[in-house]
């Protein structure tokens, strides 16, 4: 299996070239040149396996220059109790009748991202020692909030990597604010930006492909590379829970094998819906993938208009890892869906850089609506969720999940879809916890962000993850502001050039 990149068509890349570099030197993302298929036999195989064997059972689909020793010793590794809080490590709850939530906040820094984040650094270093890299290995990563602890833990103090993370100052909840700057490790680095997330990943981009910048770092040993869902070894970890999860409602009895189910994911860089899409194509039995957006609602517009346009007002929401306009990772669904057509790819995401907007053609607006429905929600639609789902079902939720189980509530409204579901629960409800008490208590607290927590675990009797409880006794270590204008330089002082 070799890797293209999605603008131009003619780069050829084994895996472990497309994971060290992150991103291809001409802006464009990897992408694996086929999609490998699962037979239904083989999907319900899966079902009996550990989630360490199910992981490396569809690796070694798509990192085909990895041995199978390679391979398990990537997984078994990351997906194990010594990283995650449960033995299933993507835990399944019945919610109610015909709908699961795919609880994927069970890692170490209670979000999804640790799904592929404990992984990627055995990804990384592995790919590095098949290629004979001798150069230190950078990682640079624009956060909306998981991403950027969940990078932080997987590479704190890994030999031969440094890792250097930017978020937007006012663009993350207290939890995942007071998570970064409390960091341990002697290889990471984190900065906020005076902006937005579309600010620290622009900048974050723009660096990445800076000749200059590059050339500066290959005279002092040193390379970038990505955590961001931009990067091949962050994507296919995400694949592998959904074909997990499906397994696993076939063992359970839940459904037939064969049975097409609804995925409703909450998304802001469309990766992890990305991913579902991509399990889909392998052969699990997939009705509709529902994207769910917040107020930031450029993913809704566009799937249903085939207009792509971020000029619009940008909001602060209580699901802030979702406060995006700009998605990464539809360049590389645009890509698929246009046939591999790099040119059209190249002119769509020029106009994107230089106007803010662009439009699909017809054929692929056509695609789009045909695999993907769309919705939003605002903030109080949030909250109310959240209370809703607690009073019914006293299952307490976090802001993200709580905008897809609104957007899946109004699909079934809207169509009469009664599809077995399973819906993405993409963190820990104590990461948010203001807004989340704010909505099983229907009233606004003072009281300080760990008495919220204390109070949400009488509530919900969940107990707190100690990742999250251990936060309130480390010591602050970053507090660096900057101006987005200030990232290059910043990057560039701190690595010592």
């Amino acid at each position: 299996m070799f890797y293209n990149s999605t603008r131009n068509s003619n780069v050829k890349v084994s895996s472990a070239e497309a994971i060290t570099q992150g991103i291809s030197a001409d802006g464009g993302l990897f992408v694996p040149e086929s999609i490998p298929e699962l037979s239904l036999d083989e999907i319900k195989a899966v079902g009996v396996m550990k989630y360490a064997d199910r992981a490396a059972f569809v690796f070694s689909k798509y990192l085909t220059d990895f041995t199978d020793a390679e391979i398990h010793y990537c997984t078994d590794n990351a997906y194990s109790t010594k990283n995650f809080e449960t033995e299933g490590i993507a835990e399944l709850a019945h919610l109610f009748d015909r709908t699961y939530m795919l609880e994927l906040w069970h890692g170490p820094t209670c979000a999804f991202k640790d799904m592929a984040l404990q992984i990627l650094p055995y990804f990384l270093t592995t790919s590095a020692k098949k290629i004979n890299l001798d150069k230190k290995i950078v990682i640079l990563v624009a956060t909306s909030g998981d991403t950027g602890k969940a990078a932080l833990e997987g590479f704190r103090d890994v030999e031969g990597t440094s890792i250097l993370v930017f978020y937007p100052e006012d663009g993350v909840s207290p939890m995942q604010k007071r998570q970064m700057k409390t960091q341990e490790g002697e290889n990471v680095g984190v900065c906020a930006i005076k902006g937005n997330f579309d600010d620290c990943q622009n900048g974050v981009k723009a660096i990445f492909t800076n000749e200059e910048v590059k050339a500066q770092l290959d005279a002092n040993g040193l390379m970038f590379s990505s955590a961001n869902s931009i990067n091949w070894g962050r994507l296919v970890p995400q694949i592998v829970y959904y074909i997990s999860s499906y397994a696993e409602l076939v063992k359970d009895g839940e459904i037939a094998l064969g049975e097409k189910i609804n995925i409703v994911v909450p998304t802001g860089n469309f990766g992890n819906i990305l991913a579902a899409y991509y399990a889909k194509h392998m052969g699990v039995p997939v009705n509709k993938l529902i994207c769910a957006s917040n107020v930031n609602n450029v993913l809704t517009d566009f799937i249903n208009t085939g207009v792509y346009d971020r000029n619009r007002q940008f909001y602060s929401t209580v699901s802030p890892s979702m406060d995006i306009l700009i998605s990464s990772n539809l360049e590389r669904l645009l890509y698929l869906m246009t046939d591999k057509n790099d040119a059209v790819i190249r002119e769509w995401f020029g106009k994107l850089a230089s106007e803010g907007k662009y439009e699909v053609s017809g054929d692929v607006k056509a695609k789009l609506q045909e695999e993907f429905c769309a919705g939003f929600c605002d903030d109080e639609q949030t909250k109310e969720a959240i209370h809703a789902v607690y009073e019914k079902y006293s299952y307490t939720c976090d802001t993200h999940t709580a905008v897809a189980l609104k957007v899946y509530n109004d699909y079934k409204a809207a169509t009469g879809d009664t599809t077995k579901t399973v819906i993405a629960s993409t963190a820990s409800p104590y990461k948010f916890s203001a807004a989340v008490l704010e909505a099983l208590e229907g009233k606004v607290s003072d009281i300080d962000e760990y008495d919220k927590v204390d109070r949400i675990a009488e509530l919900s009797k969940m107990p707190v993850p100690s990742a999250l409880a251990d936060l309130k006794n480390k010591p602050e270590r970053f507090n660096d502001v900057i101006d987005k204008a200030d990232q290059k330089n910043y990057v560039l002082k701190t690595l010592g050039i």
